[in-house]
């Protein structure tokens, strides 16, 4: 029950819109209807600026570390459950309760961001001396390659690769590994229309690429 109530509190914590939340209150819009149409860190940017889109960021990292610090509190040692919990935190994030609507065709969609604070977030609850890495390959990738998508990929790919490192050398469970493949997997999922953009080369660009892709 312990199992289950933990990983049921990391989707709702993971699956509370803050970069909506804030947008609406802050500035009056739905930013589900503007760009990407996610409700995450770039999106929150380009519809509300930097200040709003700074306080999501934090607090949708904050949603992987408490859904970790919580699984640890109520179920202490149990590896797998802290894993895990981050994982339906970013579930949360991507697919979230509170943003259900329907498309087109009359299907309920559940919208939400890329997942990729919420994911850094359990990084950092998980794997503390990592989370200096990964978040600066992230930053680079933000304002020196220019692409969020690219950004969002580099957290789950970077710590998947720390993870089979940190297991070789010693310094951590395998289970660890399993967070590394779950976070990139869903991370990817997440991203197949940007990634796809890439492809064809007409992703939409931040810091200096800004400038080129309208």
């Amino acid at each position: 029950m312990k199992f289950v109530f933990s990983l049921f509190f990391s989707y709702f914590l993971g699956a509370i819109p803050f970069g909506w939340i804030f947008s609406k209150l802050v500035k009056g819009v739905d930013i589900r209807k503007m760009g990407s149409g996610r409700t995450g860190t770039t999106n929150t940017m380009r519809a509300s600026g930097y200040p709003i889109a700074l306080l999501t960021l934090f607090l949708d990292g904050f949603k992987g570390v408490a859904s970790v610090w919580f699984a640890r509190y109520i179920a202490p040692g149990m590896v797998g459950l802290e894993i895990m919990a981050p994982i339906f935190a970013i579930v949360g994030h991507n697919y979230s309760v509170f943003l259900v609507e329907k498309d087109t065709t009359g299907k309920l969609v559940f919208k939400g961001g890329a997942g990729g604070a919420t994911a850094l977030g359990g990084v950092f609850a998980l794997m503390p001396s990592a989370f200096p890495i990964i978040s600066a390959i992230a930053l680079i990738m933000f304002f020196a390659v220019g692409y969020a998508s690219l950004a969002t990929l580099s957290i789950g790919v970077s710590t998947l690769l720390l993870s089979v490192i940190q297991y070789l050398l010693g310094l951590s469970s395998w289970q660890y590994i399993v967070y590394g493949v779950l976070s990139t997997g869903l991370l990817v999922l997440a991203l197949l229309p940007n990634l796809a953009r890439l492809k064809n080369g007409n992703e939409r660009g931040v810091s200096w690429r800004s400038r080129k892709i309208k």
